[in-house]
C-alpha cells in the first residue's frame, strides 16, 4: 500500500513525510528541494485492538498469567510484531509513504520535473496533496510572506488544489490522444466496448482496471449530450474524458498544512473531492522527535501530550512545547496522522488481518505470538489473502481455519477487521 505525497514546493511535503516517518530528508525553504522521491514507512494504528488483548483476557482467567503490573512498558500487549509494536494493544501496521518531487504548472507539458513527476505517481493508490493553507507561497511555490489575508490564503489555496488536478488531466489526455486513431479503430470494430479496451490498454501503467475505466466512462457519458462518433470528438471532449477517468485512477486528499499560521476560517467553503484536513506537519515533526528524545509522552493523532522529563528542557524548549500544546488542542491534533489514517482505511477501506500458523496460540512456526499484521482491502477471500503472504500458500491453498471461532472457511470467505486466520496448503 502507497500513499504518494505530491504538490507544488516548498509547502512541506518533506516535513510532512519526515514527521509521518520519522525519515532523516532534506528539508529546506526552496523549490525543489527533494528531487528524487522519498520512499518511507509511516506506522498507523489498527482501529480495532491488537488480538493479543483476547489472549491476555484467556490467559488470565485460566490463572495462567498475572493481571498488567503498573511498570509494564507494553501496557499488557502479549504479541511479537515483526514490523510496527504493540502497546496497550494498540498495534502499528506500517503503510508506504512516498515524497513526490515539487510539482510546478505545466509539468505536463514539461516544466519542472516534467513527466518524470507524473510517472513517480503511476503506482501509488492514493495521493495526498499537501498544500499551503497560510498562502505563503505562489503557485511556483515562491515564499510571499507569513500573514496573508484570509482572503488571499483561500483564493491561492483553491489555485493550489486545481493545478494538480489540471495537470493530472492533461497529462491523461495527453496519453488517451497518442493513440486515438488507434482507439477509433476499434470502436468502429468491435463498438464501444472496444474504445473502453484501448482506454484501459493505455492506462495500464496507471493501475487502471477494467472496471474503473468502465465506471469512469459512464460517468463521462452521462454528463455530455450528442457525443457523437469518437472519431469527431475535440480535444475538449477527450479532455473531459481524462477527467473522470483520474477522478478513478488518483483519488486526491488534502493535507492543508501550516495550518497554525493560517487565517482563521480559511478553510471554510473550500470544496474538494476527497478528504480536506488541516494539518501541522511542523509541529508534528517537533512532537515526534522530542518524543523520541523521552522528554514528552505523545501518541501521534492525539490533541495532547505529557511532559516526562522537564528538568532537562531549557525555557526556551518549555516555551515551544507549550505552544504546540495549545495548538494541538485547539486544532484537535497535527492532522499528519489522523489523515493517513483516514486515506488508508476509509477512502481506501482497508482493514488489518493477522495470518498465523497455530490457531489454538496464535503463533506461527517459531512459537512467537501474532508476529504478522497484513494491511489488505476490506472484504478480502481467504485465499487471496494467502497469496499476501507466499504465493506457494496460495497456490496450494486448502482452506482456512478462524482463530476465533475455530471454523473452518473455505477459498472466499470474506475477512473481517481484527481477523486470525490459520492457513491450510499443500506443502
Amino acid at each position: 500500500m502507497k500513499i504518494g505525497l505530491v504538490g507544488k514546493p516548498n509547502v512541506g511535503k518533506s516535513t510532512f513525510f519526515s514527521a509521518a516517518t520519522l525519515a532523516k530528508v532534506d528539508i529546506a525553504n526552496y523549490p525543489f528541494c527533494t528531487i528524487e522521491p522519498n520512499v518511507g514507512v509511516a506506522f498507523v494504528a489498527a482501529r480495532i485492538q491488537c488480538p493479543c488483548k483476547d489472549i491476555r483476557q484467556r490467559l488470565e482467567s485460566e490463572g495462567r498469567i498475572e493481571p498488567v503490573s503498573v511498570d509494564d512498558s507494553r501496557q499488557g500487549s502479549l504479541c511479537e510484531p515483526r514490523t510496527g509494536s504493540c502497546v496497550a494493544h494498540r498495534r502499528l501496521v506500517p503503510c508506504f509513504l512516498v515524497d513526490i518531487a515539487g510539482l510546478v504548472p505545466g509539468a505536463s507539458e514539461g516544466r519542472g520535473r516534467g513527466n518524470a513527476f507524473l510517472a513517480d505517481l503511476a503506482n501509488c493508490d492514493a495521493l495526498i496533496q499537501v498544500v499551503d493553507a497560510a498562502g505563503t507561497t505562489d503557485l511556483e511555490g515562491n515564499p510571499q510572506g507569513a500573514n496573508q489575508t484570509k482572503e488571499v490564503a483561500q483564493q491561492r489555496l483553491v489555485e493550489e488544489i486545481d493545478f494538480l488536478g489540471k495537470e493530472l488531466d492533461a497529462w491523461i489526455a495527453g496519453l488517451l490522444s497518442d493513440g486515438w486513431t488507434r482507439g477509433v479503430r476499434r470502436v468502429q470494430a468491435e463498438g464501444e466496448k472496444g474504445l473502453v479496451a484501448y482506454i484501459h490498454e493505455q492506462l495500464t501503467g496507471l493501475g487502471s482496471t477494467s472496471q474503473s475505466i468502465a465506471s469512469s466512462f459512464e460517468a463521462f457519458k452521462a454528463e455530455q449530450e450528442n457525443l457523437g462518433s469518437p472519431w469527431d470528438w475535440e480535444s475538449s471532449t477527450i479532455a473531459s474524458l481524462a477527467c473522470h477517468v483520474r477522478t478513478a485512477l488518483f483519488p486526491i486528499h488534502i493535507a492543508a498544512n501550516k495550518f497554525d499560521i493560517a487565517p482563521s476560517e480559511v478553510l471554510h467553503g473550500i470544496a474538494t473531492n476527497g478528504t480536506l484536513m488541516p494539518c501541522m506537519a511542523d509541529v508534528e515533526l517537533a512532537l515526534r522527535r522530542a518524543a523520541s528524545a523521552e522528554l514528552i509522552a505523545y501518541i501521534p493523532g492525539q490533541d495532547s501530550f505529557d511532559f516526562v522529563n522537564e528538568s532537562a528542557l531549557t525555557e526556551p524548549q518549555m516555551k515551544a512545547l507549550n505552544h504546540m500544546l495549545e495548538r494541538l488542542s485547539s486544532n484537535g491534533g497535527s492532522g499528519v496522522s489522523t489523515l493517513i489514517d483516514t486515506v488508508l482505511f476509509d477512502e481506501l477501506d482497508h482493514i488489518v488481518v493477522y495470518p498465523v500458523q497455530d490457531e489454538t496460540h496464535w503463533t506461527d512456526g517459531d512459537g512467537k505470538v501474532l508476529p504478522d499484521a497484513f494491511v489488505v482491502p476490506s472484504g478480502i477471500q481467504a485465499k487471496l489473502l494467502a497469496y499476501k503472504v507466499h504465493s506457494d500458500l496460495g497456490d496450494g491453498f486448502i482452506r482456512g481455519v478462524d482463530g476465533r471461532t475455530r471454523r473452518v472457511v473455505g477459498a472466499e470467505h470474506e475477512m473481517s477487521d481484527g481477523d486470525v486466520l490459520k492457513i491450510h496448503a499443500k506443502s
